[in-house]
């Protein structure tokens, strides 16, 4: 299991894909009534919802059925146009299940030309795009159908709506879930929590333990992303409770319970529960969840060092993907495949794996997948003697990091925007009030000063003294709005869990910068072996050595230098005025503060080491300028090369030979090459006890 990036360091990558297959496992089902009250509405209802769940390789046995219903239902009742509109929004999900894209896409064009079914037909449409892997088009016909649906399920008085059937729950509930799989995939975890919170009150409301039990799942691996452990325990088990006595939901939840079992390091209880989901899937006849299951075993086999078992679960995946195609399910198996051919050394059909991975990717825009795949491929490549491999793919998985870092620090400050708009807002309507009441007052006052002389001057001292306190109040409030503002920035710039700068300071401080060339030391820090922390003991755990390392580092650097958690368990240093000889001094400094003692965790001392990646803006000799993006890549080079040369200790970049820029570019496209090419010369330093 590995460490994220800094606003999503607790996600483990490979179980956030397995997150994701769950979410898109999840039935839309049936979606019941709108608006027409008849006695048979509930029944019709409940009949789709069944028939949209069976998942037993029995489509034409499913879809016969539905048409027997068609058929038997009463001529006043069918012809009303939202009993219509259930039947072909049924069929449509059935075909989607089925693998009949085409049928599924003909069924939302019907809908579409039926008089008030347009939101329907956005739902079964974002239903089709979630199934081929398309986020973008997943997340933009489930907005299109809550910007009705919200208005149609009032969230003070849902129930009544339900009851009333003004509000169609259903309908909801699965562009809500549509939306919170797009923004997971994409790292606004803030988002998609308030989304799965009224997804849970719309279920809650009407009732449904099965919607109920999957978006309690849910959110429980939320709050796990938020290192909120004990919380995310408290909503796994009141799924698992809320599931009882279906199979297939519970079996499902097992699922979610199997991922966070392995989020945490509990290898026991995450095959426990993998054992009990498919045993769950079997009696329920699910081939999803059977197949979803399968992918988590395949990745339980990987994650215990045991590549044969591992491709030996990943079989009835495959043999599921030849009767019935599925992108989500490929992607992440084939990715899966990929690492246990180069695990095995199979290289030539880990480069088929690979090459058809590519194919499935095309229009793929899952960055937590993406980076996911990149990453694990780089470190199987890394493994294996593959140097070349690896870097291209360590380059590839830091790019996506980085997008996906910034779309979670996005959604995150786009949730505390919301939270102290709607605060300033209330405190001004707060404010008209008590204005409007003073106005009142005053009136008041007017009409009795007609009667009581001395009674005016008592009415008016007091309107003049609350006039004053209102406008006290107002510059209070005003303060206390910009100290909030001030607040929320500095915030935003700091690493929440080792309170040191993160990326958005580092880059405030450089675009303070008056020039446009970068001058000065940056050090690319990386923990060795951070992952087997995490496999070994947990994140929790891992979550001490950050911080433990993030203390040494900050009393191993100098008074003026700037510390920066840069990604997960990486960390960068940038020293502004600090010679060649200094810097070198610097980094073995590091080297042994960070090594010399171990850690204190509740496991028992941890031994831990760095790897260190330097260099002196402008390079030397030449001296050419770089912007700081590209100073950053060099030191992240040679990182790289510590890491590749066996970890605990420090790679200096000594001299470049490069006469110009575009020659300065060409050493930077294949760095392993210049360095035996002796066009870059660099300077190695060990760590306590390397070799």
């Amino acid at each position: 299991m590995r460490h994220q990036a800094p606003l999503s360091r607790h996600r483990s990558h490979r179980l956030a894909l397995l997150l994701s297959m769950a979410l898109h496992l999840l039935p839309a089902q049936a979606q019941g009534p709108a608006a027409a009250p008849s006695a048979s509405s509930p029944a019709l209802a409940a009949q789709l919802d069944q028939l949209v769940r069976r998942d037993d390789a029995q489509s034409a046995v499913v879809l016969h059925t539905l048409q027997t219903l068609r058929q038997n239902l009463s001529d006043e009742t069918l012809a009303h146009p939202e009993y219509l509109a259930w039947l072909d929004m049924a069929e449509g999900q059935i075909l989607l299940a089925d693998g009949d894209r085409a049928g599924a896409q003909r069924m939302a064009d019907r809908l579409a030309a039926q008089n008030g079914q347009l939101t329907r037909s956005q739902v079964l449409r974002g239903e089709i795009a979630s199934r081929d892997g398309h986020l973008q088009g997943t997340a933009e016909w489930a907005r299109l159908a809550l910007q009705t649906l919200e208005r149609d399920c009032p969230r003070p008085d849902l129930k009544a709506a339900i009851e009333q059937l003004r509000c169609d729950y259903r309908l909801a509930w699965s562009a809500l879930r549509l939306l919170t799989r797009t923004q997971m995939a994409e790292g606004a975890n803030s988002a998609a929590e308030a989304g799965q919170k009224f997804a849970l009150d719309l279920a809650q409301a009407a009732g449904d333990n099965r919607r109920s039990a999957f978006s309690m799942a849910t959110l429980a691996t939320l709050y796990q992303d938020q290192s909120q452990t004990e919380l995310s325990r408290r909503w796994i088990t009141l799924a698992l409770q809320t599931a009882q006595g279906d199979p297939q939901a519970l079996g499902q939840v097992k699922a979610n319970e199997a991922i966070l079992a392995a989020r945490v390091g509990d290898r026991k209880a995450q095959r426990q529960a993998l054992d009990e989901g498919l045993a769950l899937a079997h009696e329920a006849g699910s081939r999803r969840l059977k197949a979803q299951l399968y992918v988590g075993l395949n990745d339980y086999y990987m994650q215990m060092g045991q590549p044969l078992r591992a491709l030996q679960a990943a079989q009835p995946v495959l043999a599921m993907l030849g009767s019935l195609p599925d992108a989500q399910f490929e992607r992440v198996i084939r990715s899966n495949m990929a690492v246990i051919r180069i695990q095995l050394r199979q290289f030539e059909q880990a480069r088929q794996e690979l090459a058809r991975l590519r194919e499935l990717n095309q229009g793929n825009t899952n960055l937590v997948q993406l980076s996911t795949q990149l990453r694990e491929q780089g470190e199987a490549w890394a493994a294996a003697g593959r140097p070349r491999e690896a870097i291209l793919a360590y380059h590839e998985e830091r790019k996506l990091s980085a997008q996906l870092n910034a779309r979670n620090r996005e959604s995150a400050l786009q949730q505390l925007k919301i939270k102290y708009d709607s605060e300033r807002k209330q405190r001004d309507l707060d404010l008209l009030v008590s204005k409007q009441a003073l106005v009142d007052r005053q009136l008041s006052n007017r009409q009795l000063a007609s009667q009581v002389g001395y009674a005016v001057a008592a009415l008016l001292g007091l309107s003049l003294l609350l006039g004053g306190v209102m406008v006290r109040r107002m510059h209070l409030a005003n303060q206390r709005l910009k100290a909030n503002e001030l607040l929320l920035r500095a915030q935003s710039e700091r690493d929440p869990l080792t309170d040191l700068a993160n990326r958005r300071h580092f880059l405030a401080v450089m675009n303070e910068q008056s020039r446009q060339d970068f001058h000065g030391a940056l050090l690319m820090v990386d923990i060795d072996h951070f992952k087997h922390v995490n496999d070994q003991h947990g994140h929790g755990i891992g979550d001490v050595v950050i911080c433990e390392v993030a203390r040494r580092l900050s009393h191993a650097v100098r008074q003026g230098d700037l510390v920066v958690r840069w990604g997960g368990e990486e960390f960068l240093v940038f020293a502004s005025a600090v010679s060649s000889e200094q810097l070198a001094s610097l980094a073995e400094r590091i080297l042994h503060t960070v090594a010399d003692m171990p850690v204190h965790s509740a496991d028992g001392p941890l031994r831990i080491t760095v790897s260190l990646g330097f260099a002196h803006f402008p390079l030397p000799p030449g001296e050419l300028p770089l912007h700081w993006e590209q100073a950053v890549n060099w030191a992240d080079m040679a990182l790289y090369t510590a890491k590749s040369r066996g970890r605990n200790r420090a790679m200096g970049i000594a001299a470049v030979r490069a006469a110009d820029r575009n020659s300065l570019e060409s050493i930077a496209a294949d760095f392993e090459a210049a360095c035996s090419n002796e066009q870059v010369s660099l300077q190695q330093i060990l760590g306590p006890g390397a070799a």
